[in-house]
């Protein structure tokens, strides 16, 4: 019996190979709309009608969260569990290649850390970043370079780091200075 995990993979990754459109469209959410939306944070961030303190502090909140999921949590997970990438075991429709282990997808933590840091400061904001990274992620499982277990570990990390980062600044700066718009 196959793991559900596996079943649920092949039933996104069986969306690829059947239009050059359509795997464009998912080969651009994977790889490039990232981009995309950092630029995007930056420009809310840069534009919004918050106070200069607060626009540095949603930045450096925001930008540690992200950092300290993806490139802290994430590599030392995957220092000492490796998890081959499902092109590597599996029969796929493979749109992209990535050599690092699968579990956790960073691409997951990094934007949900992103989201959920943003989602504590400015909920239109937040709401809009966990949409944009859904489809960042599931479009990664489409393209055959991740499990969708692999996108789930990923966003617990990065919603608990980002939640975790957002409390304790709070914490130690004062109150009245962190209220959630």
């Amino acid at each position: 019996m196959m793991a559900f995990d596996t079943q649920l993979f092949f039933l996104l990754n069986g969306l690829a190979g059947k239009s050059p459109v359509f795997d464009g469209l998912i080969v651009f959410c994977a790889s490039y709309l990232a981009y995309i939306l950092g630029a995007l944070f930056l420009a809310l961030v840069f534009f919004s009608s918050y106070s200069r303190y607060r626009k540095l502090e949603i930045l450096v909140v925001t930008a540690t969260s992200s950092i300290i999921a993806r490139f802290g949590i994430t590599e030392i997970i995957r220092a000492f569990y490796h998890r081959p990438r499902p092109f590597s075991v599996l029969q796929t429709h493979q749109l992209l290649t990535d050599s690092a282990w699968s579990f956790p997808s960073g691409h997951a933590t990094f934007f949900f850390a992103m989201a959920t840091a943003l989602y504590l400061y400015n909920k239109k904001w937040g709401i809009g970043f966990f949409l944009a990274t859904i489809l960042i992620t599931v479009s990664r499982v489409i393209a055959g370079v991740h499990y969708p277990s692999d996108i789930l570990g990923g966003a617990v990390i990065g919603i608990l780091v980002g939640y975790g980062t957002v409390y304790f600044v709070r914490k130690l700066a004062p109150q009245e200075t962190h209220q959630t718009y």
